[in-house]
């Protein structure tokens, strides 16, 4: 059994690191390596400089540099690899999985991802990631692996298990057994206990399980994640239009997809309009924050505007502008809470979700309650701590409970109606609903005072 060595990125170590690497120590750096987690070097990698990491990858183990370039970050795999020649990245890629293989040949363009092609060894390995490759990346066919263990349902135990170990010389996870018939199409699956157990010349077929869970290749990643964790799948099959067995997604996959659609989603709430890090360049950073920041500065313009067209009312009532960030801060804060749980609701959608009416009139009731209990608060505050007139302070509370309302109803529709029309609804939140919700907060703050105050 392998142990996985405990490992911790130190100042002293990573000194150390860099000492051997300048002295071309390779064998300290094997050493140092021997049983840590591939995912832990990757990490130690991130902190070496580029010319290191690369004379690091070169140094090790060719199967170990494969398996640490799989856990690297994209960006950073992305400069590695194209430091490499086509032949040394080819025999990187034929040490992979197919579908790490195929991840890193969409990192280049049609013309580079022929070249590394031509280098390949192994036909095997070339025809299926060269299969992959034919599908969108976002599917299930572009997510799924070549790597996986079949069994003819009209073999008897003893092939099987034969057959399961030649297959399983290519495949590091065996989750199930796949059962096809003779064109190959799925029939169902065969746990590894029941073919252990059973006598050496019982058939599959006899022992198989019909039910079995698997997805279309051109199904949304999203979707297949979402089956997976529904059915709490360590892996599931893929088919293609005539049920023939393609691949296999396992969990770890999943995990990857789950990760960067949350990194999307929450960007996108953010106001950041495109999939960055800390690390990209600052004009790509500037790229995908300056849309909406633009956004925002309109919306400012414009609330600038509104406080402008009531600048005779605030002239009388001065006290009007004290209370401009109250009205402002709740629509945008009543908004984002609405949006968000309409977000994730859409997000793990169900058969049984309730009708929009449904969801409207409880949207409504809430907003009423929370309206209610905020607008009184305020009332009491205005006039006991300010010491304003009663009819100053229901203006400032009848106000910020309309603004609940609204900013309620603008928190739940903006989200289900960009995502009928295929826009990421986690943009509604952030900047959009906020701005929005300013403007509105603004308008309905200065109505209700002009028909209270007769200003």
């Amino acid at each position: 059994m392998e142990i996985i060595k405990q490992f911790e990125l130190s100042k002293e170590y990573l000194e150390s690191l860099q000492m051997a690497i300048e002295a071309q120590d390779i064998d300290f750096i094997r050493e140092s390596f021997d049983g840590v987690n591939f995912a832990d070097i990757a990490a130690l990698l991130e902190e070496l400089s580029f010319d290191d990491s690369i004379y690091v990858i070169r140094a090790i183990e060719r199967q170990n540099a494969a398996d640490i370039l799989i856990e690297l970050e994209d960006d950073t795999l992305s400069k590695i690899i194209r430091e490499m020649e086509a032949t040394e990245i080819s025999g990187f890629i034929e040490l992979m999985d197919s579908d790490d293989g195929a991840d890193i040949l969409n990192l280049f363009a049609e013309r580079g991802r022929e070249e590394i092609i031509s280098h390949f060894q192994d036909k095997v390995k070339s025809d299926q990631i060269l299969e992959l490759l034919r599908y969108d990346e976002d599917t299930a066919g572009g997510i799924m692996a070549k790597e996986y263990i079949r069994a003819n349902k009209n073999w008897n135990v003893v092939q099987t298990i034969n057959e399961i170990r030649r297959q399983a010389e290519n495949v590091d996870k065996i989750f199930s057994i796949y059962v096809v018939n003779n064109r190959q199409q799925l029939m169902g699956r065969v746990s590894l206990k029941r073919i252990v157990l059973a006598a050496e010349d019982t058939k599959i077929e006899d022992i198989y399980e019909e039910e079995v869970i698997s997805v279309p290749t051109f199904m949304d990643q999203e979707e297949v994640a979402e089956i997976m964790r529904k059915y709490d799948l360590e892996s599931v099959p893929v088919v293609n239009a005539k049920n023939k067995l393609v691949g296999r997604i396992t969990v770890d996959d999943i995990l990857d997809v789950i990760m960067e659609e949350a990194e999307e989603d929450i960007q996108a709430m953010t106001g950041i309009s495109d999939t960055v890090d800390e690390y990209d360049s600052v004009i790509k950073l500037s790229k995908a924050r300056l849309p909406w920041l633009l956004i925002g500065i309109v919306g400012g313009l414009l609330g600038a505007g509104f406080i402008g067209f009531f600048e005779e009312g605030l002239s009388k009532v001065t006290a009007l502008a004290f209370f401009i960030p109250l009205i402002t801060a709740t629509g945008g804060n009543v908004g984002i809470q609405s949006s968000s749980l309409v977000v994730q609701s859409l997000a793990s959608k169900s058969i049984f979700d309730d009708s929009l009416s449904k969801r409207f009139v409880k949207v409504f009731l809430v907003a009423i309650l929370n309206g209610l209990i905020l607008a009184t608060f305020v009332f009491g505050v205005v006039v006991l701590f300010y010491r304003s007139e009663v009819a100053f302070a229901l203006v400032v509370s009848i106000a910020l409970f309309s603004v609940v309302l609204l900013a309620s109803f603008m928190g739940t529709i903006t989200p289900i109606v960009l995502d009928k029309i295929g826009i990421n609804p986690a943009l509604a939140s952030g900047p959009f609903i906020t701005t929005a919700n300013d403007l509105l907060g603004l308008a309905v703050y200065f109505l209700v005072a002009m028909s209270l105050l007769n200003i």
